[in-house]
């Protein structure tokens, strides 16, 4: 199972000569998951499988990677064939991360079905071949993400219970269009803030994706306020976008909230909570 995450925040440091850009993330993975198995067969070669999802190209071709860059990395002549089939729940390009779970649940379980014992910092480098958020996945959560991503805290203390709303129009975007589209930085508040409370929780959200993707899909605003509205104490684009999520103190009100964003405007909507 291939957990998905939102990003409590995500501050632009800056940019470098690369053109990739410094980031200081807080992000947390959350019970919606996609499934992914995995078959051995005699013949070699990588195939994936992902029903509705077209395969040629995009992000959903990061589990086929994230297999071949493992059997390269182990140099075994006599590796099997691997198959993969990925059953989607996660929104595709929605700022969930689904596609680097899906790459990181890959790499886990062919590291201990082929018995390779390549050790978790070697995993990780591999992972960040695979893409920024893939290191992420292979650890504890929530964390503290740095660098372009793969710098990784894990929290000493788990965040305060809460349930999330995440709410979806059906909008994608460009992740590299939205960091394009950036224009100013922000500093992050440091991984001492204490966040004990949800009050405290509120108080990181902060996203500097958030007006640039709103170039891209305006939707976002409007599933922004319906959120508050509907009892939401903050709310928040998660990672590029352009998937939003509202956080909530009851069950029970983020039930109905998702039902509204549902009945009244035809958004997808989901119920989450925190998972380590």
């Amino acid at each position: 199972m291939a957990p998905a995450k939102i990003n409590l925040c995500l501050h632009v440091l800056g940019r470098r000569s690369s053109g990739y850009h410094d980031l200081c993330m807080l992000m947390q993975k959350v019970n919606l998951y996609d499934e992914v198995w995995i078959g051995l067969r005699d013949d070699p070669g990588v195939r994936v499988e992902c029903a509705g999802v077209s395969l040629q190209g995009g992000e959903e071709n990061i589990a086929l990677r994230a297999a071949e860059v493992l059997l390269s990395y182990v140099h075994d002549p006599f590796s099997p064939g691997v198959d993969i089939r990925i059953v989607k729940h996660i929104p595709v390009a929605a700022g969930l991360g689904g596609g680097s779970s899906d790459a990181a649940t890959v790499l886990m379980a062919l590291n201990h079905l082929l018995a390779l014992n390549v050790e978790q910092s070697d995993l990780a480098q591999l992972a960040l071949k695979l893409g920024a958020d893939v290191p992420f996945f292979l650890g504890s959560s929530p964390a503290w993400a740095e660098g372009v991503g793969e710098k990784l805290a894990p929290l000493s203390h788990s965040l305060p219970k809460c349930y999330y709303v995440l709410a979806n129009s059906g909008a994608t975007v460009s992740t590299a269009q939205v960091y394009r589209n950036v224009q100013q930085y922000s500093r992050c508040p440091g991984r001492d803030k204490p966040i004990n409370t949800i009050e405290e929780l509120v108080s990181v959200l902060h996203n500097d994706l958030e007006s640039p993707a709103l170039l891209l899909a305006p939707e976002i605003e409007p599933i922004k306020s319906s959120l508050l509205k509907s009892g939401a104490k903050g709310a928040l684009m998660s990672g590029s976008g352009a998937t939003v999520f509202g956080l909530f103190e009851g069950d029970a009100e983020a039930h109905a909230a998702a039902q509204h964003l549902e009945q009244s405007f035809g958004w997808w909507a989901k119920v989450v909570t925190e998972v380590a």
